[in-house]
C-alpha cells in the first residue's frame, strides 16, 4: 500500500504542478523506501528549486542520466517508471489529504527509529533529553497552504478581523483587564517581574484560581515547589481559607468546600511538578498530548512557574552558553508553544536585585536576560515595599505590553492577601497617589547606556 502512495505521490509530482507547488515542500527524500524513488524525488526537487517550475518527464531523465552517483540498474528503473507514470485522474483534496497523512506516517516512523538510536546511546550528538521535541516535530507535519495576507485583495478579511471579537482570558483584577484590553489573547507570552518573596508564584496561583472559576481548563507547571504546595495556594485562594489554617480544617469541611467549588465551575486544573532545570518546551508538548490521551484534557491556558528554572530544548544543562542566549531560548520556545497549543502561556521571572524592598523595577533589572523583553508580549513588574506592604498592597508596573498602549495606566496599584494567596481590586483613591515620576529617569538611563552596557546578569 505504502509503495503504491510513493508511486502516485511521485506521478503526480511530475504531472501536476498545482499539486506539487502545495506538497513539494513538505516531502523529504527520506519519506520514500525505494532508491528509484529517492533518486527521482530528490532531482525533481533540485530541478523545481532550480528552475521553478515541475520538470517533464524527459527533462527528469535527462538530469537523473546526468547524476555519476547511481547505477545503471537505478537508471533502467527510473527509466522505466516515467515510461509507466500513473496518469489516473485523482480527486485533489483526497490526494492531498493522503499525500499528508503518508508524510505523517512517514516521519514518526522516523522519529521513532532515531529516539530509539538516542535511547540505545547509538546517537553520539543527542541526548535522551532531544526525544521529546524528535517525537513532537514528527507529529506536529501537517500542510499549510498558507502562503501570506495580501494587503490588497484581503482587505476584506483585514476589516473583519478588526471588528471580531479577539477570544481572551480575563483578569478579575479591574487594571490588569485595563492594561490588557479585556485580558490575554492565546498565543501569547506574559512574563511577571519579581523579586524574592513578592509574589511571583501568588500572582500565578490567583490568575489560575480565577480561570478555573471562569469554567476553563488550567495546566499548572511548576519546578519551584511541590505540586501540593502549589495546590496549597491554590486551596487557600478557592476554599476561603489561611494557608496556616488550611490543616486545621476537618476533613468533612474540607470536602465540602472543594465539593462547593466543583459547583462553580466546568472546568480543571491539572498541577505538573518537573525537577528544577529538568524540563523544557519538548517535555511540556508531550505532556499536552498525555493529557489530551489520557483524561481528554486541553488546557485554555498554561502557568510555568517558573521561566529562569525551565530548561532549554536548544541548549544542554551545563552546556558552555551564556546566560542571555539560555534564557532568550527558554522564552522563545515557550512563546512557540503558546503559538502551537493556542494558548496564552504566563510565567515569571526574578528581578537582579531582590527586589522586595525595591521602589522600582525597570527592564534593565531583567536577572540574566535582557533579551527576555524582546519575546514577551506582555511584561510586568510586581514591586513591593514596606509602606505598599503595610497597606496590604502590591505596585504594578507596565514593562512591555503589545496589546495596550504602555504609557496608560503605567503603574497601579492592587491589594494583596498573602494569608489566602489572593490579589484584589483597590478603591480608586489608591491609585491616585501613585505618580509616574520614573518615566522621565528610565528614559535618561536608557539614553545614557549602549546595548553592551545594560545588564545581561
Amino acid at each position: 500500500m505504502t509503495l503504491k502512495i510513493e508511486e502516485i505521490t511521485l506521478s503526480k509530482l511530475i504531472l501536476n504542478d498545482t499539486y506539487t507547488k502545495k506538497v513539494l515542500p513538505f516531502i523529504k527524500d527520506d519519506y520514500f523506501d525505494t532508491p528509484t524513488h529517492k533518486v527521482l524525488f530528490s532531482t525533481l526537487s533540485e530541478y523545481v528549486n532550480k528552475f521553478e517550475t515541475t520538470p517533464e518527464p524527459n527533462a527528469l531523465k535527462i538530469e537523473v542520466e546526468k547524476r555519476r552517483d547511481i547505477s545503471e540498474e537505478i537508471y533502467q528503473e527510473v527509466e522505466q517508471f516515467l515510461n509507466n507514470l500513473d496518469r489516473d485522474h485523482y480527486n485533489e483534496d483526497w490526494l492531498i489529504e493522503t499525500t499528508e497523512k503518508w508524510c505523517k506516517e512517514k516521519a514518526i516512523y522516523i522519529a521513532l527509529m532515531e529516539s530509539v538510536k538516542i535511547a540505545d546511546g547509538q546517537d553520539k550528538t543527542r541526548t535522551k533529553d532531544a526525544i521529546p521535541s524528535i517525537m513532537s516535530e514528527a507529529l506536529g507535519v501537517c500542510f499549510d497552504d498558507h502562503v501570506g495576507h495580501d494587503y490588497i485583495q484581503d482587505s476584506d478579511e483585514r476589516y473583519d478581523f478588526y471588528h471580531k471579537k479577539e477570544e481572551k482570558i480575563p483578569f478579575d483584577i479591574e487594571y490588569l483587564n485595563k492594561i490588557t484590553k479585556g485580558g490575554l489573547p492565546n498565543k501569547t507570552l506574559n512574563i511577571a517581574l519579581a523579586g524574592t518573596g513578592v509574589g511571583k508564584s501568588l500572582f500565578m496561583c490567583h490568575f489560575a484560581s480565577s480561570v478555573l472559576l471562569q469554567g476553563r481548563n488550567v495546566l499548572y507547571i511548576t519546578m519551584e515547589m511541590a505540586e501540593e504546595k502549589i495546590a496549597e495556594r491554590i486551596d487557600a485562594n478557592l476554599l476561603d481559607v489561611s494557608i496556616q489554617n488550611l490543616t486545621d480544617l476537618p476533613k468533612t469541611m474540607f470536602e465540602n468546600k472543594v465539593t462547593a467549588v466543583s459547583k462553580k465551575t466546568q472546568g480543571h486544573l491539572i498541577i505538573k511538578e518537573y525537577p528544577t532545570a529538568g524540563a523544557h518546551s519538548g517535555h511540556f508538548k508531550t505532556l499536552l498530548s498525555e493529557l489530551l490521551l489520557k483524561k481528554s484534557f486541553r488546557p485554555d491556558i498554561i502557568f510555568v512557574d517558573y521561566l529562569n528554572i525551565c530548561a532549554s530544548s536548544r541548549y544542554r544543562t551545563g552546556s558552555n552558553v551564556n546566560s542571555y542566549s539560555y534564557i532568550k531560548a527558554i522564552a522563545e520556545e515557550l512563546r512557540g508553544l503558546a503559538v502551537e497549543a493556542n494558548v496564552p502561556i504566563v510565567s515569571a521571572t526574578q528581578t537582579t536585585r531582590s527586589g522586595f524592598g525595591s521602589s522600582d523595577v525597570d527592564l534593565t533589572d531583567t536577572s540574566e536576560s535582557f533579551g527576555l523583553p524582546a519575546t514577551a508580549d506582555l511584561m510586568f513588574a510586581l514591586i513591593s515595599t514596606e509602606e505598599l506592604e503595610e497597606m496590604n498592597q502590591i505596585m504594578v508596573k507596565q514593562l512591555k505590553n503589545r496589546y495596550n498602549d504602555p504609557t496608560i495606566n503605567k503603574r497601579f496599584s492592587i491589594g494583596i492577601d498573602r494569608a489566602k494567596m489572593r490579589l484584589y481590586d483597590v478603591e480608586e483613591t489608591a491609585q491616585t497617589d501613585i505618580i509616574d515620576k520614573g518615566n522621565e529617569e528610565l528614559t535618561k538611563k536608557f539614553a545614557a547606556k549602549s546595548f553592551n552596557e545594560l545588564k545581561y546578569d
